[in-house]
C-alpha cells in the first residue's frame, strides 16, 4: 500500500490556478468516489469557505479496503489550507494509515520558504512550494511538492498528455491529462476551468485506484 499512501498525499493558454476570487474555478464542496480494482473503497471530499481572496480549502479522506467482508486496510486523513490568492500560507493535516499516525503543520515564512513541522521532525523547504492535495491547478508547474502526510518535499516531473475525456457521476467531461513520475507516480485531469476531475494510480500490490468524480 506504499504507493497508494504516497499517491493519496500529492494525491496540479489554459484552466486557471488558483486566482483571485472571481476567477476560482471550484464550488463549496467537489467530492470523489474512490474505486480499487472497480470496487468502491471510499471517499475523497473537498470543501471551499472564505471571502475575497482568502480562502481556506479543508479535505476528507476515508478509505477501506475489504476482503470478504473484513477490512484488511483502513486511511483516514483530514487536512486544512490557508491561501491568500494564488499565495499558500499554511497547512495543518492529521492522518491515520491503518494505525500509524502521522500530523503535519506547515506555515509560509516572510522569505517565502515554507517551514514544516511533521512526526519526523522539523524543516524548511524552498520558497513557493505548495502541497500535494490535487485540487490545485497550478501544480502541474512544480517540480517539488509537500507531502501532506509526511511533511518532506517530494520530488515530481509533470507531463501533460492531452485531451480525453474522463468519466463523472452525471456523464463525460472533457479534460487534459497530466502524468507525474519521480516521488510521486500517477495521472491526474483537469478540466477547461482548472478543477481537478480524475485521478488515477497503481498502488504497490499492483491494484489500479481511480478516483470518479461525483458531480
Amino acid at each position: 500500500m506504499r504507493r497508494l499512501i504516497l499517491a493519496l498525499t500529492i494525491l496540479v493558454s489554459g484552466p486557471a490556478t488558483v486566482g483571485a476570487a472571481q476567477d476560482f474555478p471550484y464550488g463549496p464542496t467537489h467530492s470523489f468516489a474512490a474505486f480499487r480494482n472497480g470496487e468502491r473503497i471510499g471517499t475523497h471530499t473537498l470543501t471551499f469557505s472564505g471571502t475575497g481572496d482568502q480562502r481556506t480549502v479543508t479535505t476528507s479522506i476515508d478509505f477501506a479496503v475489504k476482503v470478504l467482508g473484513l477490512t484488511m486496510y483502513r486511511y483516514k486523513h483530514q487536512g486544512q489550507e490557508i491561501w491568500n490568492g494564488n499565495a499558500f500560507q499554511s497547512l495543518a493535516t492529521q492522518t491515520d494509515d491503518n494505525g500509524a499516525k502521522f500530523t503535519v503543520r506547515a506555515a509560509r515564512q516572510a522569505d517565502g520558504g515554507v517551514a514544516t513541522t511533521a512526526t519526523g521532525g522539523q524543516k524548511t523547504l524552498p520558497a513557493g512550494t505548495v502541497p500535494s492535495t490535487h485540487w490545485n491547478f497550478g501544480q502541474v508547474q512544480q517540480s517539488a511538492i509537500l507531502n501532506s502526510q509526511n511533511g518532506n518535499l517530494s520530488r515530481v516531473h509533470i507531463t501533460p498528455r492531452g485531451r480525453e475525456t474522463v468519466q463523472t457521476s452525471n456523464g463525460m467531461l472533457p479534460a487534459t491529462r497530466y502524468t507525474y513520475t519521480g516521488d510521486v507516480q500517477m495521472d491526474q485531469w483537469f478540466d477547461d476551468r482548472g478543477r481537478w476531475v480524475k485521478s488515477a494510480f497503481k498502488a504497490s500490490d499492483g491494484s489500479t485506484i481511480e478516483y470518479i468524480l461525483q458531480e
